[in-house]
């Protein structure tokens, strides 16, 4: 641990292809839900800062989409943007693989960084889910072909091994005073968390029916007297022939996705919620970036 006279400060990107785990080693590294999760691709959309204090050195960690072949969506390109910007500008690089090997996914993203593996820590991903420990040690032996910095067996769903990680990454920052409150976890608001954590439910609730056609958007979000939360939200759409199946047969999807987004809202803000959903139709709000950015994604 640093003294007093030499704190350590540094912006973290955590990168790699999607579904790997970056949002759930997000949430394990500062211990709080910030970052939704989900088993399906392409979940996070946004740049997500969380914010890890140990004594008065300070990481500011930055979840980012899933890194992929471009597309000509106006949404993948935003998406792609985040990611880029976060390379450009962060100290250190997090590169989340899966512990069954490397895929030409994780090649193609290590070819991308370039001269910055030197400032990279690959995080070598679901430990957990290996039958026998002793299957990553050929992987590992494999890992140290790399230049990086180092590499990390984690499970962050476990949170196995999230301490040696943690030095590793403070090891690695630079000096620097902290630029965030120690009581911050995240840059973003109680609406947009909210916003998301809704999504989260319906990507859930959606199989591959309606997969990422849809966003949420927070109307009105306030507490009123009693201390309870009232919270309106719009589920925006692309197609009308959608808006069914996202409210499900006489109301019962919608009603459930309701349900365990309020009870979730309930922990988060430590109070009573009243969580009213309603779905609407804006038709090709992903191919639209002034429609993106008038949605709250990121412009960069």
């Amino acid at each position: 641990m640093n003294t007093a006279n030499n704190p350590k400060f540094g912006e973290v990107a955590i990168i790699g292809r999607p579904n790997v785990g970056k949002s759930t080693l997000i949430n394990a590294l500062v211990g709080e839900k910030i970052s939704i999760t989900s088993a399906k691709p392409h979940t996070t959309r946004h740049r997500v800062l969380g914010i890890l204090n140990q004594g008065l050195n300070q990481a500011v960690f930055v979840d980012t989409p899933g890194h992929e072949r471009r597309s000509n969506r106006a949404l993948h390109r935003l998406m792609a943007r985040v990611v880029h910007h976060a390379l450009e500008s962060c100290d250190l690089i997090l590169l989340v693989v899966e512990a069954t090997g490397l895929t030409d996914a994780d090649h193609k993203i290590v070819e991308l960084l370039g001269e910055r593996l030197a400032d990279t820590i690959i995080v070598v991903n679901k430990i957990d889910k290996l039958k026998h420990i002793d299957t990553l040690l050929p992987f590992l032996a494999q890992l140290q072909t790399i230049p990086c910095a180092a590499f990390v067996p984690i499970s962050a769903k476990r949170r196995i091994s999230l301490e040696q990680l943690s030095k590793a990454i403070f090891a690695a920052l630079p000096a620097g005073p902290a630029m965030f409150p120690i009581e911050m976890t995240t840059d973003r608001d109680l609406a947009f968390r909210a916003a998301e954590l809704i999504r989260e439910k319906l990507i859930d609730a959606m199989y591959q029916e309606v997969p990422y056609g849809l966003t949420v958007e927070i109307e009105h979000m306030s507490q009123n007297d009693e201390g309870r939360w009232l919270i309106h939200a719009l589920i925006w759409i692309e197609k009308e022939s959608h808006k069914s199946i996202v409210i499900g047969k006489q109301g019962q999807r919608l009603k459930a996705v309701g349900t365990k987004a309020r009870l979730e809202l309930v922990e988060i803000l430590n109070a009573s919620v009243h969580l009213e959903l309603w779905v609407k139709v804006r038709e090709h709000w992903s191919d639209s970036e002034q429609e993106l950015h008038r949605l709250g994604f990121d412009s960069l």
